[in-house]
């Protein structure tokens, strides 16, 4: 009997242990599976994020408008509502970016005599020109005009466009991209600048900046739609209207700078006895050197508004548990174009969903997953640049005074633009050729199934065209996903409906009031790109590892003046 009853007793103790036993694993599954669900990237919380900030009450966002105070009070909520640090200055979600706005009036006026005869340009339809000096009104009275053909100083490609010329009080008249861009096969420029992959040579930033270092009074660039990689209605986009940093170092700028009409151009070279089409020609031989336009002169006369601005970047921190002094960083753009000119609609808002409130999505859902799974023994920081559409401003003015020593950093992260169209069998790769982050690229993808392809249109120079060129500059090594850069493999219609995607968009919506959020948006293929970036985060956050500027890279010598300063794991 009392064996019987043992028996019995035993019997009910294990089936006790047994349900308590099953009880704990399915919690810990259902456990895991919250863990999971809450470390994967949402595609309605992306959506949802989007929908605030492009709506009309955040009014376009432009750097000091009526939505600035609102953007960065709703980003600062999503970080803190995370459980995030603040990663700004002195304890702050903020990163104070002193820019100056400035705005020519509407009624001035530009013309340029060839002769004894003169040609009007109308702001907006033959020029888009600005100033970004602190100045009370443009005054330029006869100023001589040089053609100065791509304006490339480059010896390490034994290249030179300017010779003996001095530039001093004259107006500078570039061709746009690079000397290669339009070379057939058997000129011998072909490939001296890397093909049809624009380099830093070919952007109107560089071009800008060398007229500067040359002395010019302004600068102007011939607009050509594939050469530029957008059309005239993206640069005439805002005449007029520019910001600049206020602390600035080096030579001052063109007191006049911007776009030349393609038709423009081609009518004062004709006026001044040259064709256009010849002297692009002429201009991709080594031996072309600079030369006035025989008796052509600006003039040109705007008053100026000049505002001051304190804009601001937005960052917060996730600190690393063991190497908290090493940063990872991912960013994006929070700013877009503000109100513009009503459309056919009536709207005036440039609400930039895509660029780039659904990168900055992006990035505070990286944020969440990062902070929802298992701590990493480096730190990430999360910035979300201001003025990345004047120039990348935000992000430069971080370069130059960074929070985190940019030695330590580890790597930037930069989404800007992402595809709309749905999932894809690939990722675009931009800028290919540069740091061992591609080969981090290439592996997270495998483990969706993907491949990376890169860029198939390089010719735009989107490697110098995102917040993360401002760290690159500095030597951290970078990866950017841009959903322009080229037609992604659609799951859904190949590469023909990926290319499609993008010529709708920068075609019609790209920087204007069409920009706008849509519930029709299928972003799973977004989500797939934002959880590659989350992959090799993951990664570096509990490694050792270094990433590295490949040998060919303009940047590997910046990263390896400050080897000594990186704790480098002895092999």
């Amino acid at each position: 009997m009392f064996m019987s009853r043992f028996n019995q007793f035993c019997i009910c103790f294990t089936l006790m242990i047994g349900i308590s036993a099953c009880a704990e694993k399915n919690e810990s599954v259902v456990d895991n599976e919250i863990n999971r669900a809450a470390a994967a990237i949402d595609s309605q919380r992306l959506s949802d994020i989007v929908k605030v900030l492009a709506s009309d009450e955040f009014e376009g966002r432009a750097p000091g408008g009526p939505g600035e105070a609102k953007t960065i009070a709703f980003l600062v909520d999503q970080f803190q509502s995370l459980g995030l640090e603040p990663g700004g200055e002195n304890g702050t979600w903020t990163h104070a970016v002193p820019l100056i706005h400035t705005q020519l009036a509407q009624n001035g006026h530009l013309s340029v005599k060839i002769g004894d005869t003169s040609q009007t340009w109308q702001q907006g339809i033959d020029v888009a020109v600005s100033t970004v000096r602190a100045v009370e009104a443009v005054a330029i009275d006869g100023a001589p005009l040089v053609f100065v053909g791509f304006g490339a100083s480059a010896p390490e490609r034994d290249w030179d466009d300017f010779g003996d010329i001095d530039l001093t009080g004259k107006v500078a008249v570039f061709l746009v991209n690079d000397p290669d861009f339009s070379a057939a096969n058997d000129e011998p420029v072909a490939g001296r600048f890397g093909n049809k992959r624009m380099t830093y040579y070919g952007r109107w930033a560089y071009k800008y900046e060398e007229a500067a270092r040359r002395g010019a009074l302004a600068a102007l660039v011939i607009h050509e739609n594939k050469a530029a990689g957008y059309g005239w209605n993206v640069a005439a986009s805002a005449p007029g209207d520019q910001f600049a940093l206020a602390e600035t170092s080096g030579p001052l700028p063109p007191l006049l700078q911007g776009w030349l009409h393609y038709d423009a151009a081609t009518a004062l070279f004709t006026a001044a006895g040259l064709d256009l089409v010849e002297q692009r020609r002429l201009a991709r031989r080594d031996d072309f050197s600079a030369f006035e336009l025989p008796q052509v002169s600006l003039n040109a006369r705007f008053d100026v508004s000049v505002e001051k601005i304190e804009s601001q970047n937005v960052l917060a921190r996730l600190p690393g548990s063991t190497r908290a002094d090493e940063t990872l960083m991912v960013s994006s753009h929070w700013d877009a174009y503000g109100h513009g000119e009503p459309d056919a609609q009536g709207r005036t808002v440039r609400p930039g969903a895509n660029d780039d409130a659904l990168g900055s999505a992006g990035v505070i859902e990286l944020a969440r997953v990062l902070k929802a799974g298992p701590p990493m023994a480096r730190s990430v920081v999360f910035a979300v640049w201001t003025a990345e559409e004047s120039g990348l401003l935000g992000s430069a003015a971080y370069a130059m005074k960074p929070i985190y020593p940019l030695h330590s950093t580890v790597a930037n992260f930069t989404l800007d633009i992402l595809q709309t169209a749905g999932p894809a069998r690939d990722v675009i790769l931009v800028g290919e050729g540069q740091s061992d982050l591609e080969d981090d690229l290439t592996q997270a993808a495998a483990l969706q199934s993907r491949v990376v392809t890169p860029e198939n249109l390089p010719e735009n120079g989107l490697f110098f065209r995102a917040d993360h060129f401002s760290l690159a500059r500095q030597g951290v090594p970078v990866l950017l996903i841009m959903g322009i850069a080229g037609g992604a493999d659609l799951v859904d219609g190949g590469r023909a409906a990926g290319d499609q995607w993008i010529a709708d968009y920068t075609g019609n919506c790209y920087h204007q009031t069409c920009d706008a959020w849509s519930a029709d948006w299928d972003l799973r293929g977004a989500v797939e790109d934002i959880e590659l970036f989350h992959t090799i985060l993951r990664d570096l956050g509990d490694s050792t590892r270094w990433p590295q500027w490949k040998a060919g890279s303009e940047f590997r010598a910046i990263r390896a003046e400050t080897d000594d300063q990186r704790t480098v794991p002895s092999t």
